[in-house]
This record gives C-alpha cells, sequence and structure tokens, in this order.
C-alpha cells in the first residue's frame, strides 16, 4: 500500500539559480545536494513546514530518460509556462503574497477569493508556475 509521496521533481535548467530561487526567495530548506561522480547533481528542498516532502530541483539535461534532442524542448515548454507544477498552501495567502513578491517573486495573479479558499499564482526564474493556497476554513 503507498503511505505518501516523498520526493517530487521540478525541471529547471540551472541548479544554482533555482537553489538560490527556492531557498532565497521562499524560504525553503535544502535536504540534500550531493554530486555523484559521474557529475549529476542530486539537489533537493523542502517547505520548512514539511521537511518529509522532498522537491528535486531537477536539471533539464540529456540523461537515462531525456534525450539530447528532447533537451531544448523541454526547456522551451518549461519557459513558456507549460507546467503547473503544483500547489503550496499557506496559513495567511495576502500576507505571503506579500512577502514574497517583496523579495522579488513573480505573480501571475494577486491573492483572490475562489470557492476552495484564496489563491495567488507565481512563477520561478524558469517559469513553473505554482499556486498559493490558503485554504478555506472549514
Amino acid at each position: 500500500m503507498i503511505q505518501r509521496m516523498s520526493h517530487t521533481a521540478i525541471f529547471v535548467p540551472d541548479q544554482e539559480r533555482a537553489k538560490d530561487f527556492y531557498v532565497g526567495k521562499l524560504g525553503f530548506e535544502v535536504k540534500t545536494d550531493a554530486t555523484m561522480p559521474n557529475g549529476f547533481r542530486w539537489l533537493t528542498v523542502s517547505p520548512k513546514g514539511q521537511p518529509d516532502l522532498e522537491i528535486i530541483l531537477m536539471k533539464i539535461a540529456a540523461g537515462p530518460k531525456i534525450l539530447e534532442e528532447d533537451v531544448e524542448s523541454i526547456k522551451t515548454l518549461v519557459g513558456k509556462g507549460a507546467f503547473g507544477a503544483g500547489v503550496f498552501d499557506t496559513a495567511d495567502c495576502r500576507k505571503t503574497y506579500e512577502e514574497l513578491k517583496a523579495r522579488g517573486v513573480e505573480f501571475l495573479a494577486p491573492p483572490k477569493e475562489e470557492f476552495y479558499g484564496v489563491q495567488a499564482v507565481f512563477r520561478d526564474p524558469f517559469g513553473n508556475w505554482f499556486s498559493l493556497t490558503e485554504p478555506k476554513k472549514q
């Protein structure tokens, strides 16, 4: 039986820039930053309130699962915002929006009341977009 998700990946063209964004601007913690003998860098971060979920900042590069001819296509799709990478919950969407905006995070949509709560939409420096959601109180 599956019990939980432990890791998920966000594709990024530049892992160091991604680390600066996810740690420096969003306030996540680095969980693992290790380079394998073959040069592959395993870089994971976690929201401070959810240490059991590791987000892999996966470099878009040719390898066992991505062909060289597909690298530029993936970079282009990420850059166009073709992938909604996820939803991050917050206790106060408007406050978090103001804090992140002050740190230079680019928002595609300001906080707005929705049937499920308050949502704002932001993107990372590469085009991956996320919903920042304050769930509706029950």
